[in-house]
Parts: C-alpha cells; sequence; structure tokens
C-alpha cells in the first residue's frame, strides 16, 4: 500500500510557467497533463498514481479527461476518482479538471454527438465518476453538424449557470462554427476560455485554417492535443527503415505503432522519415531531444497557451517537461521548420 501523500511545498519553484488563458483569469501551465491514454482500467492504477503525483509535484495543475478516455470508456476518470480520493482532495482547489462529451460513449441516440440531453447526462455522469461536485472546464468535445449549435452552446452556458462547470471551451470546431460560438457565450456571459486542437510539426491545422489567429483577437486560450503525433515525433521511430513499397522495419516492440491502434506502420513513409530526421538534425543544434525541440516549437506559437501531453512513466514526464525553459526559437531555426 502507497504512503500517504504529501505534496511538495517546493511545487511551484521548480520551473513551471504559466500562461494566461487569452483574455480570463485563468493561468495555465505551460504543460498540462492527458489522460487519454494510460490512465485507463486495463493500466496498472500505481504507475498512473506515479505519473500524477510527480505531475502536480513539479507545477503541473491542470488534467484533461474525457468521457469515454480508457478503456474501457468511462475508467480514466474513474482513475481520477481515485487519485482524488486517495491523494488530491486536500489539493482540490489548485487544481484545474477538465472534462468533454462528444464522441460515442453509450449505446442507443443519445449518447454521442452534441445534443443537451446527451451533454447533460455525461457531465453528471463524469463527476460521479470522478468523484466531484464540479469540472473547472467541460468541453463540446466535437462539432455536431446535426444539432443546432444554439442548442449545444446553451448547453454549455446553462451548465456553468448550475455550477457544474467553472469553465466551457470547444474542441475541434470548424472555424465558422468556432466564430458563431465565441459569439453566442460571449454574449450571455460565459465566454469560451479555450480552444482545444491538434497542433504539432506534422498537422499544423488550426495555424492553416485561422484558428490560432480567432482565438488570439477574440482573446480565447489555445491547448494542443497530440502535441508529439501520438509518437511519432520522438525517438522512438528515428532508427526505423522504410521502403517504397510500404513495408516498415524496426518498429519497437512496445510502441504505439506495434499495437497498430493509433498509428498504423502505412503512415511512416520513407517521406515522413525523412521529415523526422531532418527535424531530429534542427533539435540537436538546439542540444535537445526531438521530443523536447516539438513541443517547445508548439509552445513558441502566436496564441498558444498550453500542451497536453501523456506520460507511460514519470521519468517519460520529466523529460518532456524540459521542454518549459527551451531557448526560444530564433528565425532561422523557425524557417527551418517550416520549410522541412
Amino acid at each position: 500500500m502507497m504512503e500517504k501523500y504529501f505534496a511538495d511545498p517546493l511545487r511551484y519553484d521548480g520551473g513551471m510557467k504559466f500562461e494566461r488563458c487569452g483574455r480570463s483569469g485563468v493561468l495555465l501551465p505551460k504543460v498540462s497533463l492527458g489522460f487519454w491514454h494510460n490512465f485507463g482500467g486495463v493500466d496498472s492504477y500505481e504507475r498512473s498514481r506515479e505519473i500524477t503525483r510527480y505531475a502536480f509535484d513539479h507545477g503541473v495543475t491542470h488534467f484533461d479527461l474525457a468521457n469515454n478516455y480508457g478503456p474501457p470508456y468511462g475508467s480514466a476518470e474513474e482513475t481520477m476518482g481515485r487519485l482524488i480520493d486517495d491523494d488530491f482532495r486536500p489539493y482540490r482547489d489548485e487544481l484545474f479538471i477538465s472534462s468533454k462529451a462528444g464522441y460515442d460513449m453509450w449505446p442507443g441516440p443519445y449518447g454521442n454527438w452534441g445534443s443537451r440531453k446527451y451533454l447533460m447526462a455525461s457531465l453528471d455522469q463524469s463527476l460521479q465518476r470522478m468523484h466531484l461536485d464540479y469540472v473547472d472546464l467541460f468541453y463540446s468535445h466535437r462539432y455536431d453538424p446535426a444539432t443546432p449549435l444554439e442548442e449545444t452552446l446553451q448547453a454549455l452556458v446553462d451548465i456553468v449557470r448550475m455550477g457544474k462547470a467553472l469553465y466551457v471551451g470547444i474542441s475541434r470546431w470548424p472555424i465558422e462554427a468556432t466564430r458563431f460560438a465565441f459569439k453566442y457565450l460571449r454574449e450571455r456571459d460565459v465566454p469560451c476560455l479555450i480552444y482545444q486542437g491538434r497542433l504539432n510539426l506534422l498537422d499544423r491545422e488550426p495555424q492553416q485554417e485561422g484558428i490560432l489567429d480567432l482565438c488570439h483577437d477574440e482573446g480565447v486560450g489555445f491547448i494542443s492535443f497530440s502535441p508529439l503525433a501520438q509518437g511519432l515525433l520522438t525517438d522512438r521511430y528515428l532508427n526505423c527503415q522504410s521502403t517504397a513499397e510500404g513495408k516498415v522495419s524496426g518498429i519497437p516492440e512496445d510502441s504505439r505503432m506495434s499495437k497498430g491502434k493509433f498509428l498504423k506502420e502505412s503512415m511512416l513513409t520513407p517521406e515522413l522519415l525523412q521529415k523526422l530526421h531532418g527535424y531530429n538534425e534542427v533539435a540537436r543544434r538546439r542540444g535537445e531531444t526531438l521530443a523536447e525541440m516539438a513541443l517547445s516549437w508548439i509552445l513558441a506559437q502566436r496564441g498558444v497557451t498550453s500542451v497536453l501531453v501523456g506520460a507511460s512513466s514519470a521519468a517519460q514526464l520529466q523529460q518532456n517537461l524540459k521542454c518549459v525553459g527551451a531557448d526560444p526559437f530564433d528565425p532561422l531555426q523557425q524557417n527551418d521548420l517550416l520549410m522541412a
């Protein structure tokens, strides 16, 4: 049985930096901890506990979840509930906990997408699983093209007014719907706190679409998920070999690509490997690992508040946290990356 947890009294003196989230009163750590992987019912609770303790002891105050994180669905939030009871109840007011609803969660017509019924019911279930009275932030996890935007957004407004969430956000909405959401929520005195989107060196859609500029101009924060492209932007695949026929050798046995669920072997083309080696060379010149540089590049982008990192161990999280103190990108390096 693990000993009682006492948070490090120097947890805010260890180098973590905080960024104001848009034009709100919220400060988020530059690096936030995501529960998408490694915190489900199939994972070791003691390892999850070790990672979360390490995060908080090093100034990571924001934990990001969703109703269907696991596997199985809901189990990451159940892990969060155990962590609250075992370790973090005394520190609840220091934590910024988020959850989401929008993807498939339970059978039938009311367990998916963006209806008022689904969002309300899902959040009630999430609070029960996490043993919380409220979340700090609740997201619409994805844009629903069939439900009126007003219905989804009014549900978010009412969730805040009911005291079940302090702030609301949206994730991966197209830009015109995002613009509408910002206006709708602001006019009802429940402004959108933050937009969550996938931004990394291999996927810059939020920049190219204009989401980052819109968030900056509207005073809305932006947080990047999958900042390491599911592990592609680490040293895990740099020794792989790929042929034009799509055959790949050298894939680590314990990697996500070897499991084939989120990363497919077919993604690792000769062109992508060449790009990864180019990025790695820029990182080497900066005195960083590829992962450190990939994270620090995101944090250097205009409008970005925080990056969401996953971790399979405290040691991996320790490595990723180094990006907070990384040297700024100079124009030459920035151009190198943009052209790579």
